[in-house]
């Protein structure tokens, strides 16, 4: 036996796997989400392929830069940078895409510990940064969908040189989006088209019905637990359906809440992260309920139009309690479980 033969090997656990590896996990996910990235090019056109390209290779850069090399090969950062990119408006200026990949790999990532270790989703520490340090251009850089030059030409505003006012005033761009609408007390946009997603809104949070395809993918493939999905969308689906019966004119009807906003792509995509969410069957649906709970609560009353970053940031910060308060109990010695 050659001294190699004889080596003791030290690992540390787990020492026995079920067969899914890290890069197997984020394909997956990138599957799930090519069909809404196509979509969202299909669209709003460059603007979009160049916010979702800028925020993936910022997340690479960024992980190179506070990584080891080889963490790169695993598809965290492209799966981050992809998720952001998506998350965005179409017309933020890619200079604050960049910065929004930094923040959500050196801050959201790095910061706490890297991959698996995050107490809040990396892609929404990127955005609530960029949301709070730019809020004018968050709220307003959104782009008319399926606009004729869309194909050919980048919209001034994504041109912006660092730290400049943009050449084209972003009000001048497009109309508001469906949730901007409900808040102000318009009809919004027909259903079909809000579930189909040619309504405007960040680049991948329109199709609702693609990205509820992707989710159901990403249970098929046994890469994210469904309970937390179904407790979200269940509990604002009743929520919804409540308020809508107590005062129809101010409150929307289920089909709308659900199709709305950035609710598919944060139910199916980011509050399953197995770093921000329970390890327990019953922690993941008192995880998903609060955090649907929190949407409707976010849509329907207070300022804001959209309420699935916060609902989730103040789930990912109340999961250590809830993995806490339904662990399993141990049993006294000789009772059967």
């Amino acid at each position: 036996m050659s001294p190699a033969e004889r080596a003791l090997r030290l690992v540390a656990a787990p020492h026995l796997h079920a067969g899914a590896a890290v890069p197997r996990l984020m394909l997956h996910s990138v599957i799930a989400l090519l069909p809404v990235t196509l979509f969202a090019v299909a669209l709003f056109g460059l603007a979009a392929l160049a916010t979702i390209v800028v925020a993936i290779l910022a997340c690479l850069l960024a992980e190179r830069v506070f990584a080891p090399p080889s963490s790169v090969s695993d598809g965290s950062a492209m799966l981050t940078g992809l998720l952001l990119g998506l998350s965005l408006p179409p017309a933020l200026p890619l200079w604050m895409v960049a910065v929004g990949g930094f923040v959500a790999i050196g801050v959201g990532k790095h910061l706490f510990g890297g991959l698996g270790a995050p107490v809040f989703h990396p892609v929404l520490v990127g955005r609530v940064f960029l949301q709070a340090a730019f809020p004018a251009a968050m709220a307003q850089a959104w782009l008319t969908p399926l606009a004729g030059a869309r194909n050919t030409e980048l919209p001034a505003t994504s041109l912006a040189l660092p730290l400049m006012a943009p050449t084209a005033p972003y009000d001048g761009l497009s109309g508001a989006t469906p949730l901007t609408a409900l808040k102000s007390g318009d009809t919004g946009a027909p259903l079909a088209e809000l579930w189909l997603g040619t309504v405007a809104g960040s680049v991948g949070e329109t199709s609702a019905l693609l990205l509820l395809l992707g989710g159901l993918y990403l249970v098929a493939m046994r890469v994210i637990d469904w309970r937390i999905p179904a407790a979200v969308l269940g509990s604002v689906a009743l929520f919804s359906a409540v308020l809508h019966g107590l005062d129809g004119e101010r409150n929307p009807a289920v089909l709308t809440a659900l199709g709305s906003g950035g609710l598919m792509l944060g139910a199916w995509f980011l509050a399953t992260d197995p770093s921000v969410s329970p390890m327990t069957r019953r922690g993941a649906w008192v995880y998903g309920l609060a955090i649907g709970v929190l949407v409707v609560v976010i849509r329907q009353f207070s300022g804001q139009a959209e309420g699935v970053m916060y609902a989730l940031l103040l789930g990912s910060a109340l999961t250590p309690h809830i993995d806490r308060w339904t662990r399993p109990r141990p049993l006294p010695e000789g009772v059967e479980r």
